[in-house]
């Protein structure tokens, strides 16, 4: 049994791709888009068409509809070949935005109806700032479930779990990239492996306290930059990977055993953590790497998506 396999035993595999047709050779449950994924998707031949195609359709259109139905294209590809659900991305202007963030999930969603997808297949992808927890929150109220996403710190963890989205996405690879570049010569990456690896303890630290507190979201590893990180996991609810790491656990037989355990984590002796506005903000200000990669995200994002819209104006 290859290590794909043997994770698919643990743990739901997510593709973390735009490229749907690289989707079937791997038969992931779940998959995952966002604007850069997407925007890197569109500049490939296979699916130049597919961008015109919709372009064409809804010429004369607002901008920001015409994106959100590509991005809805995008994904009712994804579920052709998949069992499970994809996740498609609000603005990432709007970020600090609640009732507009709110909106323009509702129109995803109704765009996804419209073209035949049951809601309970789609997760929408919100940033996870206090105003887009909030956003999330009242969306999961409204029967509309939820990836809060750029996930760096504890604290944004537990205001998701508060407000009982449906799901969470903290971002492995991109913790470990800031310890790495904040230690310069000094990192050591042997030392830094597996489950010593930062991305992997703030995921874990998570898992705990949501499975030791009865906490239902779900925890979604992300952002992967090695084998190493995702083995270091096996056992958390879903992990997001991109094809060339998906390919890697393919061709790999090397043993691979459950990292993370519910039933270990209700054991653990972890109090109660709750925060406020205040309390959140103080808390996400304190971290410097989670302040720093969370408003680094959502700049990449906006890029990405400013990148989309002219390819869009161009087609």
């Amino acid at each position: 049994m290859n290590q794909l396999d043997a994770l698919k035993a643990f743990t739901t595999v997510v593709a973390d791709t735009g490229d749907f047709r690289q989707l079937a050779q791997f038969h992931p449950h779940d998959a995952t888009t966002n604007p850069s994924l997407v925007l890197k998707a569109v500049q490939k031949p296979d699916y130049a068409p597919l961008l015109k195609d919709t372009v064409a359709q809804f010429r004369g259109r607002p901008l920001d509809e015409v994106v959100d139905r590509l991005l809805v294209r995008f994904g009712t590809e994804i579920l052709a070949l998949i069992p499970g659900r994809v996740s498609t991305e609000v603005d990432a202007r709007l970020s600090f935005d609640e009732d507009a963030t709110f909106t323009r999930a509702e129109r995803i969603i109704e765009l996804y109806q419209a073209a035949g997808v049951s809601p309970e297949r789609v997760l929408i992808k919100v940033a996870s700032t206090w105003e887009g927890i909030r956003a999330a929150e009242r969306l999961q109220q409204r029967g509309i479930n939820c990836n809060l996403t750029l996930l760096f710190s504890f604290c944004q963890a537990v205001a998701c779990g508060q407000a009982r989205v449906q799901l969470i996405s903290p971002f492995v690879g991109r913790i470990y990239d800031w310890y790495k570049a904040k230690a310069g010569a000094a990192w050591d990456e042997v030392a830094k492996t597996g489950a010593n690896d930062p991305g992997v303890q703030s995921v874990r630290r998570i898992y705990e306290h949501y499975k030791h507190h009865g906490i239902k979201t779900e925890v979604m590893g992300a952002s992967f930059r090695n084998v190493g990180q995702i083995t270091a996991l096996a056992g958390c609810d879903l992990l997001t990977i991109s094809p060339e790491l998906l390919a890697q656990l393919a061709a790999s037989n090397a043993p691979l055993v459950r990292a993370l355990d519910a039933d270990a984590a209700r054991r653990l002796d972890l109090p109660p953590v709750r925060y406020d506005e205040a309390g959140f903000r103080l808390a996400l200000n304190q971290d410097a790497m989670a302040t720093e990669k969370l408003a680094e995200g959502i700049r990449v994002f906006i890029a990405d998506a400013e990148k989309l819209e002219a390819l869009i104006q161009s087609a």
